[in-house]
């Protein structure tokens, strides 16, 4: 992963907290540009999964190039009515009935997981909010088993066989979020799949979400080709409007988390370890799995110096992977991993009571900014 690498001076580096996680304004608008050039040709609305990427601080910026948020649940509903306004969108594999009417004062649109969830509140959202249903088009696209919607036996969204026509009364769209990670073919395949299967349905609907997964701001993802197969779907139906809530495209490779090595110790090979933790900080890392890239570092073996570099975490597994450098390191080098705004900064956790990594902002003229540090009391207040 070089584009980031290429785009900063990272001497910036040594002038932020550690850990903390950096968000690029100027990385960020960069990507806000490619969506909006999206937008404007294909004629669609683009929305922000708040799941993936919440930092609201940064909503200023993304508000005027977005359409809205995309919720998962209450909290996420409220936020995204509080700090980001324009349309909230909120869609869950099942609602919870003490939250439900709270749920509804924060949203333009509510998607139901199921028919079962739309008898039950059906009566409580007809005609105050823009009701969708989810479908399964039952085609995967995605590798990764924990990711893919539409594997053996999911819980996420309405099959044809079990699809109920006779309930759409009240039911103004449909939704369907089937990829991760992939690239506008993939979207051309399941479109096929999802209007085979519920391309009858659409002249009853007002509107279309094709949900996330797309990677449109990673370099050499095809946005003429995904340009054409959206507006080859709308020429189809003219009457939809159409929406997609990618998360990750939104702030990839916009967001770094800066660590520092604590100690180095020997087992075999030279094990770095970090005062962050993929268990605790960057979750995916071990959920996925993948390997971040390091700021400088090369694969093993590529420079002189190979390390494991490792979590402080009790986990014997809370490793980020093995890289090389090209000098040895010592204590108090800083370590940067890249892409760190997108599901890191939502899905981190205080395990072991490590506390949690520092937000701040890097603006386009180089300033930083700390927006938050976080405490004891943080840690505390999550617990009894």
């Amino acid at each position: 992963m070089n584009e980031p690498e290429k785009a900063l001076d990272f001497r910036w580096i040594g002038d932020v907290p550690s850990p903390s996680y950096v968000i690029d304004l100027g990385l960020l608008a960069e990507n806000l540009a490619v969506l909006d050039g999206v937008q404007k040709a294909a004629g669609v609305k683009i929305l922000l999964a708040l799941k993936c990427f919440a930092a609201f601080s940064t909503f200023p910026l993304l508000r005027g190039v977005l359409s809205g948020v995309c919720a998962s649940g209450l909290f996420e509903a409220r936020l995204g009515r509080e700090e980001f306004g324009g349309e909230v969108h909120a869609g869950a594999p099942a609602f919870r009935e003490e939250e439900f009417g709270e749920l509804l004062s924060y949203c333009h649109t509510v998607t139901f997981n199921s028919f079962a969830q739309w008898e039950r509140y059906r009566g409580r959202a007809a005609g105050k909010v823009h009701c969708g249903i989810r479908v399964n088009p039952e085609h995967s696209e995605v590798k990764t088993a924990i990711y893919d919607p539409c594997g053996p036996f999911s819980r996420l969204g309405v099959t044809r066989k079990n699809f109920r026509p006779d309930l759409l009364e009240g039911i103004s769209g449909l939704h369907f979020h089937t990829l991760c990670e992939l690239d506008s073919d993939s979207l051309e395949r399941t479109l096929s799949a999802f209007e085979e299967k519920f391309g009858h349905l659409l002249p009853r609907m007002e509107w279309v979400n094709m949900g996330g997964g797309h990677h449109i701001t990673r370099p050499g993802y095809d946005i003429e080709r995904l340009v054409r197969v959206l507006r080859g779907f709308s020429a189809r139906h003219p009457h939809l409007a159409l929406y997609l809530e990618p998360g990750e495209a939104v702030a990839l490779n916009a967001g770094f988390l800066v660590a520092s090595v604590l100690d180095i110790v020997e087992n075999g090979m030279a094990i770095a370890i970090l005062d962050t933790s993929a268990a605790a900080h960057m979750p995916d890392v071990l959920e996925m799995p993948y390997r971040p890239a390091v700021i400088g570092a090369g694969t093993p073996g590529e420079h002189l110096h190979t390390y494991r570099l490792a979590g402080m975490t009790c986990l014997a597994g809370d490793v980020m992977g093995d890289y090389s450098f090209k000098r040895p390191l010592a204590v108090g080098d800083r370590i940067v991993f890249t892409d760190m705004a997108i599901y890191s900064m939502v899905k981190n956790n205080t395990f072991n009571g490590i506390g949690l990594p520092s937000i701040v902002l890097r603006r386009a003229d180089g300033s930083l900014s700390e927006i938050r540090r976080f405490s004891y009391e943080d840690f505390r207040n999550r617990l009894s």
